[in-house]
Order: structure tokens, then sequence, then C-alpha cells
């Protein structure tokens, strides 16, 4: 069985703050984020509602993209989040099914 990596973005209650980060586990990762226990960023900025995510089976390549999109221009990541979720609503709930 292939272990599946992921790139995600979230965002804050006012969808004023971008994050962009990967994990091996998206669901336990979003909880962490949520629950406050990640140090930082996302803790300061209250930064842990799922706008975006995307999945990959080869590691190296969700961190080339992970980097590429920390480049990348807001309008860029706004553009990717409102095609993906053009309601910006939390996916959270979603990826539990």
């Amino acid at each position: 069985m292939k272990k599946i990596f992921y790139l995600y973005i979230l965002s804050n209650y006012t969808r004023t703050v971008l994050y962009i980060g990967s994990t091996s586990n998206l669901i336990r990762r979003i909880h962490e984020h949520r629950i406050n226990s990640v140090p930082g960023f996302t803790n300061k900025y209250q930064v842990k509602y799922l706008m975006y995510y995307e999945s990959c089976e080869d590691m190296e390549t969700i961190l080339r993209r992970e980097i590429q999109m920390k480049r990348w221009r807001r309008s860029w990541k706004n553009s990717l989040i409102n095609n993906f979720n053009p309601e910006w609503k939390d996916l959270y709930h979603e990826i539990l099914i």
C-alpha cells in the first residue's frame, strides 16, 4: 500500500491570512492546527481553517510543490482556492468522512 502525502492551505476566520503546509496525515495535522498545538505562525494568527488540499504518492513532489506555492503571489493562491473551494468554506469536516 502506497503512502499518500498532502499539501494544504489554511486560513484564519476572516480569510485574510494563508498558510501552506504538507503532511503525510492530513486529518491529524489539521486537527493539531485547530486545537492550537502547533506553536508559531498558525497559532499566533489563528490559522486553522482548511481551504485547499491536494495529494500525491511522492513526498518529494509534495515538498517541491509546497516550496513553489510559498513563492506564489497571493492572487495566485486565491485563484487556486477559488477554483477548488469557491465559497472558501472550511473543508475539515469533509475530509473526516
